[in-house]
C-alpha cells in the first residue's frame, strides 16, 4: 500500500500522484472519466484535482463539465469521504477574476455541480491584481468559517503576492494559504524554481504541480517523425525544436532504461523529488495512461539520476 503525503501544515493525506480532472467532459466522456477515476482510486489514489473553469474552452462546453463528471461519480460510488477533492476559482465564464462576490458564488456552484458539501483544497485559479489581497483572503476566510471550504490555496501567482496574502492572514488571524500549484515541470523550471520555491519552502506550503508532464511531452511518445493524436499535441511537440527538449528526453531514456520503467513516470519521478513538491497532477484520458502515472509512487531515483536529469533540463 503506498504511503500517502501529509500536505503542507494540513489534516489532509494525498497519494503522491493528484489525478487531473481537466480532461473529463472534454476529451474524456463520462464513461470514460468514471473508468479513470475507478482505476486511480482502486490503485490508492485519493486526490482529485478539477477547476471550475473545465472545459470551457472546448467547442459546446460553458465550464464546469470536468466539475459535474465528478460530482456524479462521487454520487454513484458514494466516495466523498474518501477523496481529496481539490478545485479552482476565477475562470469561469460566469464568475471570471476574484471580487469577494464571485469568488463566494462560485464555491457555491462548484459545490453544487460536485454534489458536495465541502471543498477541501479551494485554489485561486489565476491571480487577479485589480483586487487586493485582503479582499481575496477575506472572502475565501469566509467560505472556511462557513464550513464549505477546508484549506485555500494559490496557483499562477506572483512571489510577492503570495507573500502578501501569506502576510495579511498571519496579521489578520485569516485562513492562510496551504499549497500552491505551480507551473512545473523537467522542461519548464524557471516558472517555479527561485523565489516563489523558496517562499514556498520558508512558509511551509506544498507545492502541487500541474503540466507535470508538459502537456504529454514528458510521456516520450513525442519524437521526430512521430504523430500524435492528442488536442494537445501542438503544443507539446514544440519542445521537441528545443535544445533542452532533445537533452531531456536524451536522460530520461537512460534512466527509463535503467529502472525498466515508462519515461512518463521518471521524469514525475525527478518532480516529485523537488523541494516542496508533495504530488505532481497528471490527466489520463484512458486507463492504460493510467499505469505510467501511478508509478511515480513507488519509483525512486537515484540522487546520481536526479542530478543528470537536473542537468539536462537546465
Amino acid at each position: 500500500m503506498t504511503s500517502l503525503h501529509r500536505l503542507g501544515s494540513t489534516d489532509l493525506h494525498v497519494f503522491p500522484l493528484a489525478l487531473g480532472g481537466n480532461v473529463f467532459g472534454w476529451t474524456a466522456d463520462e464513461d470514460q472519466s468514471f473508468a479513470v477515476l475507478d482505476a486511480y482510486t482502486a490503485a490508492g489514489g485519493n486526490f482529485v484535482d478539477t477547476a471550475d473553469a473545465y472545459s470551457a474552452w472546448a467547442e459546446g462546453n460553458r465550464g464546469g463539465e470536468s466539475e459535474t463528471v465528478i460530482g456524479k461519480w462521487l454520487a454513484r460510488r458514494g466516495n466523498r469521504d474518501d477523496v481529496v477533492l481539490a478545485t479552482k476559482v476565477g475562470r469561469h465564464p460566469e464568475y471570471t477574476g476574484l471580487r469577494a462576490d464571485t469568488v463566494k458564488a462560485a464555491a457555491d456552484a462548484s459545490l453544487r455541480r460536485l454534489g458536495t458539501d465541502r471543498i477541501d483544497l479551494y485554489y485561486t485559479h489565476f491571480d487577479d491584481p485589480e483586487v487586493p489581497v485582503e479582499e481575496i483572503i477575506g472572502a475565501l476566510d469566509e467560505l472556511v468559517r462557513a464550513g464549505k471550504v477546508r484549506h485555500i490555496a494559490a496557483s499562477n501567482i506572483s512571489a510577492e503576492r503570495l507573500q502578501e496574502a501569506l502576510d495579511f492572514s498571519a496579521r489578520e488571524g485569516l485562513a492562510r494559504y496551504v499549497a500552491l500549484q505551480p507551473h512545473y515541470n523537467l522542461v519548464t523550471r524557471d516558472t517555479y524554481e527561485g523565489k516563489l520555491q523558496d517562499l514556498a519552502e520558508r512558509a511551509g506550503l506544498a507545492a502541487v504541480p500541474y503540466y507535470a508532464l508538459a502537456a504529454g511531452f514528458l510521456t516520450g511518445k513525442y519524437r521526430p517523425g512521430a504523430t500524435v493524436d492528442s488536442a494537445r499535441a501542438a503544443g507539446a511537440a514544440r519542445h521537441l525544436e528545443t535544445a533542452r527538449g532533445q537533452r531531456v528526453l536524451t536522460a530520461l531514456d537512460e534512466v527509463a532504461q535503467a529502472h525498466d520503467a515508462p519515461v512518463a513516470t521518471v521524469a514525475l519521478a525527478w518532480l516529485a523529488a523537488q523541494p516542496t513538491v508533495t504530488a505532481p497532477i497528471a490527466s489520463a484520458r484512458t486507463v492504460a495512461q493510467l499505469p505510467a502515472l501511478l508509478g511515480v509512487a513507488d519509483l525512486r531515483l537515484t540522487d546520481t539520476e536526479l542530478a543528470a536529469l537536473t542537468r539536462a533540463s537546465a
